[in-house]
C-alpha cells in the first residue's frame, strides 16, 4: 500500500501564503488582525457580541438574526484560534436558546433566533449540526471535556446519533438520507445542498462517533466525495446552491431560485480544498479546483454575478463578493494550476468587509485565512 498523503497522516499543513512569499511574521499578524476584526470592538467589522456572564453570539448583520451556521462557524474559528472562552460562550448560547427538546426536531438546533434568544424558526439546518459536532470534538481533543454542557465529546456523539437516527421511531426525520448517506438541505426534504458535503468531517466522525454509528460515517465519506463529482460542472467547476441527489441543479426547492452558483455554493471550493489538504484521497479534487480557478481568474470581483453552473452570467450581482474572493483563494489547497498565485494575492490584498452584509463574507474570510496559513487543523485525541 502506498503511503497516504494529507495532513491527517503526515501532520504537515501547507502554509500557502508562505509558499507565495509572505513572511511568517506578516502572516501571523494578518491572522490576528482578522480575528480581532470579527471578534473585537470595531463596530464596522465585528460580528461577535457577548451577552451576560455566559453567552455570546455571531450576528448575521444582513438579516439581524443568529444562525446555527454562524454559531457553529464561530466555534470552529475559536477552537482553531485557541479561544476557549469565546467557544464556551457560543456553545452555551447555542445550547441554551437554539437547542430543541420537543417535537419532530427534538435533538436539533433551531437554525434562526433573535439576538435575545427567542426562536424565529423551529426547524434546523444540517450544516450547523455538522459544524457543531466537529467543533465540539476538536474542543474535547484540544482542551478536554468539562461539566455539562461543556462535556464536548459527549455532546458531539449525541448530536451525531440524533442526526442519523431521528425518525426511526416515527416522529421526526434524519439529517442524512438513509438510502444514499447524503446530507439533506433540511431534514424533511428529499434534496441536498452541495456546500453541506464535508467528507473530511465524516472521516473523523467515523473515528469518534458512537461505535455503532461509525460504519454509517464511513459510507457517508464515500457517498459525499462521489456526489461532488456529479454536482460540480465538468467544465466550469461551478456547483449549484441546491441540487438533487443525482447532482443536477434543483431549481424548485425552497421556493425556487437556488439551482445556480450563488452564495451557498461559494463554500464548495474550500470544502473540497480542505478535504484534499487533510486526507488527499481524491485526485479529481485537484482538477475540479483548477477548473473553478480558471473560471474566475480573469473576472473582476466588482462584476461577480449569479451564474448558471454552465457559466452563464445573470444581471444579478454577487451578494458576497469578498466571500467569493476568499473561497476562490482557498481552492489553492488542492489546485495546482497557473492561477493560484493570482487568486491568493487578490485575497491577501482584499480587506474584510464592512457594512450590513459583512457577516457571511467575513466568516468565509477568516476560514480562508486559517486554511491558507496552515492553521485550519485536525485536533486529535491526546494519546
Amino acid at each position: 500500500m502506498s503511503e497516504r498523503k494529507g495532513a491527517f497522516y503526515t501532520g504537515i499543513y501547507r502554509n500557502v501564503f508562505a509558499e507565495f512569499g509572505y513572511s511568517q511574521e506578516e502572516i501571523e499578524q494578518r491572522l490576528t488582525e482578522t480575528w480581532e476584526a470579527l471578534f473585537g470592538d470595531n463596530e464596522a467589522t465585528k460580528i461577535y457580541y457577548e451577552c451576560g456572564s455566559h453567552g455570546g453570539y455571531l450576528l448575521d448583520t444582513g438579516n439581524y438574526d443568529v444562525r446555527t451556521e454562524g454559531m457553529s462557524y464561530g466555534m470552529m474559528m475559536a477552537v482553531q484560534m485557541n479561544k476557549k472562552e469565546v467557544f464556551d460562550r457560543l456553545w452555551w448560547w447555542s445550547k441554551t436558546y437554539m437547542y430543541m427538546t420537543e417535537g419532530p426536531n427534538a435533538g436539533y438546533f433551531a437554525w434562526s433566533c433573535n439576538p435575545d434568544g427567542t426562536k424565529r424558526s423551529d426547524g434546523p439546518a444540517p450544516d450547523g449540526e455538522e459544524f457543531f459536532a466537529m467543533a465540539l470534538f476538536f474542543a474535547a481533543n484540544r482542551w478536554g471535556d468539562g461539566p455539562t454542557p461543556f462535556n464536548y465529546s459527549e455532546q458531539a456523539r449525541q448530536l451525531l446519533h440524533d442526526c442519523i437516527h431521528n425518525g426511526e421511531n416515527g416522529e421526526g426525520w434524519p439529517m442524512w438520507e438513509p438510502t444514499n448517506k447524503l446530507i439533506k438541505f433540511v431534514p424533511n426534504c428529499d434534496y441536498t445542498d452541495p456546500s453541506y458535503h464535508l467528507p473530511h468531517f465524516y472521516e473523523l466522525f467515523a473515528l469518534w462517533a458512537n461505535p455503532a454509528d461509525r460504519e454509517f460515517w464511513k459510507e457517508a465519506v464515500v457517498a459525499s466525495r462521489e456526489y461532488l463529482h456529479s454536482a460540480c460542472h465538468p467544465v466550469t467547476g461551478l456547483a449549484p446552491e441546491y441540487a438533487h441527489y443525482d447532482g443536477t441543479p434543483n431549481h424548485e426547492g425552497n421556493g425556487g431560485g437556488y439551482g445556480h452558483f450563488y452564495s451557498d455554493a461559494y463554500r464548495v471550493a474550500p470544502n473540497i480544498g480542505l478535504d484534499y489538504e487533510w486526507f488527499g484521497a481524491d485526485e479529481w479534487q485537484v482538477d475540479e479546483l483548477n477548473r473553478l480557478q480558471a473560471f474566475f481568474v480573469d473576472k473582476d470581483p466588482a462584476d461577480y454575478r449569479r451564474y448558471t453552473v454552465e457559466g452563464e452570467a445573470f444581471d444579478e450581482p454577487s451578494l458576497h463578493p469578498v466571500g467569493l474572493i476568499a473561497t476562490n483563494a482557498t481552492a489553492s489547497l488542492a489546485a495546482n494550476g497557473p492561477h493560484s498565485r493570482k487568486l491568493v494575492e487578490m485575497f491577501w490584498n482584499t480587506p474584510v468587509r464592512t457594512g450590513g452584509r459583512r457577516y457571511y463574507d467575513n466568516c468565509l474570510y477568516l476560514f480562508s485565512m486559517l486554511a491558507l496559513s496552515g492553521h485550519y487543523r485536525i485536533w486529535s485525541p491526546v494519546k
